[in-house]
């Protein structure tokens, strides 16, 4: 929160992606490791479109972060994209 009411964007999303991908980078091998020990098969719930949201988020991301800086406009990209999911959770 320091970082970002000091206007130092860089840093304050360094840290919000670093804790999500800690989150997620854990979370999900575990969950994983336990279905395979139990012997369930493992169903992530993702319909086609959450699916095509998922792996657009996944690219925009990566051409994102990939350049080393960000601009408004990528930002903007992932607020769109976010949008959509918005809008197709409330409106199937």
């Amino acid at each position: 929160m320091r970082a970002a009411r000091a206007d130092r964007i860089q840093t304050s999303l360094n840290l919000a992606l670093g804790s999500a991908l800690a989150s997620i980078g854990l979370t999900i091998p575990a969950v994983a490791a336990v279905f395979i020990w139990i012997g369930q098969p493992l169903e992530l719930g993702l319909g086609p479109k959450e699916t095509v949201l998922l792996m657009l988020t996944l690219v925009v991301s990566s051409l994102t972060l990939g350049r080393g800086r960000t601009t408004i406009l990528q930002g903007v990209v992932h607020l769109v994209i976010l949008a959509a999911y918005l809008f197709l959770s409330v409106v199937p």
